[in-house]
């Protein structure tokens, strides 16, 4: 028997046909949807998250790792993100498995313009 740990991966993507808004609204938008995910980082709800850079697929903006216990709990959570009761961003929601305390090694340091 293999023994692996259980996550909640969380794919943001911009939907087709996403509401426009005038750029004060997206600011808030913006500005709530970081606030969230940095009140669930605090909380522990989410181990780590962020946005996408050099994707081929240009509507998939972000990803977060949820610990929720189950897949359906992870996008209940995710979708009251402010960006995605909004309409700009869409949740895809599914269950990654890796090899236990795997999830500890620090990421290369990268500046975002």
């Amino acid at each position: 028997m293999t023994r692996l740990e259980a996550y909640q991966l969380i794919l943001l993507r911009r939907p087709a046909g996403a509401p426009a808004y005038d750029d004060e609204t997206l600011d808030r938008i913006q500005a709530e949807h970081l606030a969230f995910y940095a009140h669930l980082r605090a909380s522990g709800d989410v181990l780590t998250n962020g946005p996408m850079h050099g994707q081929p697929d240009e509507s998939l903006r972000g990803l977060a790792v949820y610990t929720a216990a189950t897949v359906d709990e992870a996008r209940a959570l995710a979708e009251t993100d402010p960006a995605v009761v909004a309409g700009r961003l869409a949740v895809e929601a599914m269950t990654y498995l890796t090899e236990p305390g795997t999830m500890v090694r620090p990421g290369i340091p990268f500046e975002l313009d």
